[in-house]
């Protein structure tokens, strides 16, 4: 959660990873990969919002559940079968994204 994810948890994250040596000899061989920070407010770009809003929409729109078991129990079945929904699922990913560079 937010209260115990921070800047300094993803530089103690980074620092364990670093340390593992085939994740070193990676980077050393391939110099390109660079962190870009996305805007919190960019849902377009979160894959995780867009499948939690998939998983929502699927047991939730337009039912009324009287029971919470009920709807957990539908939630559940949607998930434990997510590959039936795979070609839905591709729609959420897209590969055109267009880059813009902000210089301050």
């Amino acid at each position: 959660g937010e209260e115990n994810c921070d800047a300094m948890r993803v530089i103690e994250y980074f620092e364990v990873i670093l340390r593992a040596a085939i994740v070193t000899q990676w980077l050393e061989e391939h110099p390109g990969p660079q962190i870009d920070f996305l805007p919190p407010c960019a849902l377009n770009l979160n894959l995780i919002k867009r499948f939690r809003r998939f998983v929502k929409d699927r047991p939730v729109r337009n039912t009324y559940y009287e029971k919470y078991r009920t709807f957990r129990a539908k939630t559940f079945q949607l998930l434990n079968h997510v590959d039936q929904h795979l070609d839905e699922l591709k729609t959420l990913v897209g590969e055109k994204f267009q880059i813009v560079k902000i210089y301050a």
